[in-house]
């Protein structure tokens, strides 16, 4: 869930969301960098004694690697910090992984050079020994993650989903939490149909 728009109310929030999903489910944070240091780990600590919350997204802006890496070592385990939707090439990935600033780094295929350039940072991931998370578009990351060793997840959010099935056939539904590709479909699997397009066209 998102959170940093109003950090006042943040844990209200937050422990709102752990009451309506229960507790068996994990509960993520994405913060989109909107905390200053201090204010992102006092909240992890809350957010973690109050609602069990294991996963902290960008605490702090994305640029502060030395925030990021310092809230790493502090955050309550098994807290993991995540960061890294933003990066476009594979050097922005090194620096955050050498500067030890995140458990999980996030990739985005479609800002970060492609498929060719998202399995460089598996590599990286996979020299850091630390796991990668592709970020959302998992019509378009689920091929090319089958081939990543350290991966842990795709973000999956519904409502990109939904307008990926208006438009492409051989979207990707997910069993059991899981997306498997269709090896009987090429490329990405996905097909646009383009009568179902054409009244979106400019």
């Amino acid at each position: 869930m998102k959170v940093g728009a109003d950090p006042l109310r943040d844990l209200e929030r937050v422990c709102l969301a752990r009451e309506a999903i229960g507790e068996e489910a994990e509960l993520f944070v994405d913060a989109n960098g909107a905390y200053e240091r201090k204010q992102a780990l006092k909240l992890a600590h809350a957010f973690a004694e109050h609602a069990g919350v294991s996963w902290f997204e960008e605490p702090v802006s994305s640029d502060d690697l030395e925030g990021l890496a310092l809230l790493r070592e502090r955050v309550p385990a098994p807290m993991q910090v995540a960061a890294g939707e933003y990066g476009y090439d594979s050097f922005y990935f090194r620096r955050m992984l050498e500067a030890g600033a995140v458990d999980v780094l996030q990739a985005d295929v479609t800002r970060c050079g492609g498929i060719t350039e998202l399995l460089n940072i598996g590599s990286l991931c996979a020299a850091h020994s630390i796991p990668l998370s592709a970020h959302t578009s998992p019509a378009i990351h689920a091929h090319a993650c089958a081939a990543i060793v350290p991966l842990v997840h795709v973000e999956y959010f519904h409502d990109h989903a939904r307008i990926e099935g208006l438009l492409f056939d051989g979207v990707l539904q997910p069993v059991h939490g899981a997306l498997r590709p269709d090896e009987d479909r090429p490329g990405l699997g996905l097909t646009l149909r383009e009568a179902d397009a054409a009244p979106y066209e400019r």
